[in-house]
């Protein structure tokens, strides 16, 4: 795989929110107005970032069977540098994303990069691999908040929008109407991004962007195994017998 095809895949092919739909929890909770979203695409794409560079660097001298504290012990720290430099520099930020902010550490985008890609190659295209999640995940986050905030809050960025501010739909900025906003970016996107072959017929484990994570992709079902076939000798041996 190529550099570029690392970066972008997160874009669109493989955007962490409309297609492998992880981190939706502080998707849906932060994304009430175009800076809150901002603020949480960029802290997640840095704790991403440093993420992806720590565990693809020290991959090698940690021990499997300890992996996964590890993972969260190097995110944990990064959103706690996150956190810090939120609350010095950006602190009506800070109030707006609340305990989203430090939630980011059990974020299922920064767990499935770890997993996935960064424990399995390079610190550059870890890099590369984290800053395009982190940017699909950023551009999901701001389409959203885009559509919520100009039809619910009558805004976009905080100025109000002349004509829409009178006539805005509250219930987008509440959770009923973030469900739906969420659910109809994604339909456009499926339908927008679909390929000349057709709808999809198949929906086995070969066509899902987490199959190296859970390792379906090379497990075998056990019906279809074949029964093995008895020999002629031992069943002439068990006539015989029964005579």
């Amino acid at each position: 795989m190529n550099k570029i095809s690392i970066l972008t895949r997160g874009f669109v092919k493989e955007n962490p929110v409309l297609v492998s739909v992880l981190g939706i929890c502080p998707m849906l909770a932060t994304s009430t107005s175009v800076s809150s979203a901002l603020g949480m695409g960029i802290a997640t794409t840095f704790v991403l970032i440093c993420s992806n560079a720590s565990i693809a660097l020290l991959h090698n001298v940690i021990p499997d069977s300890v992996r996964i504290p590890c993972y969260i012990v190097f995110i944990a720290g990064f959103v706690t540098i996150a956190k810090m430099i939120i609350e010095a520099y950006a602190y009506p930020l800070y109030l707006a994303l609340g305990i989203f902010l430090p939630l980011i550490t059990v974020n299922c985008i920064i767990f499935a990069r770890a997993e996935i890609f960064a424990k399995k190659n390079s610190v550059p295209d870890s890099v590369l691999d984290a800053i395009g999640m982190g940017a699909g995940f950023t551009l999901a986050m701001l389409a959203i908040a885009s559509i919520r905030e100009i039809i619910g809050n009558g805004s976009w960025l905080g100025m109000k929008l002349p004509i829409i501010s009178s006539f805005n739909v509250p219930i987008l900025v509440m959770a009923p109407g973030g469900f739906a906003v969420f659910g109809i970016v994604m339909a456009a996107m499926n339908k927008f991004t679909k390929t000349k072959s057709g709808r999809r017929k198949n929906f086995d484990c070969s066509g899902c962007p987490s199959v190296a994570f859970c390792g379906k992709l090379n497990a075998a079902p056990a019906e279809s195994a074949a029964p093995a076939a008895v020999p002629k000798a031992e069943v002439s041996a068990e006539k015989e017998g029964s005579k």
